[in-house]
């Protein structure tokens, strides 16, 4: 009888997954999240920053206020 993990036992007979289809790495921004090939940035003030963190940044870094209209 086999107790070994399928997962062990698939890795054991065609190696380890291929490492070449990981994006590649292009550095950190400003909020210490990993930049990837691809990322949508933006350069302020001499820092990168993900898109996806711009609003954060803003608010710790510059004192910006995010507020609604009334």
């Amino acid at each position: 009888m086999n107790l070994e993990h399928p997962a062990i036992t698939r890795t054991m007979e065609t190696g380890y997954a291929n490492m070449v289809s990981q994006p590649e790495h292009c550095g950190i921004d400003a909020m210490g999240h990993e930049i990837l090939v691809g990322d949508d940035i933006i350069e302020l003030n001499g820092e990168i920053v993900l898109k996806s963190n711009l609003e954060d940044y803003l608010t710790e870094y510059c004192g910006a206020e995010f507020k609604t209209a009334e």
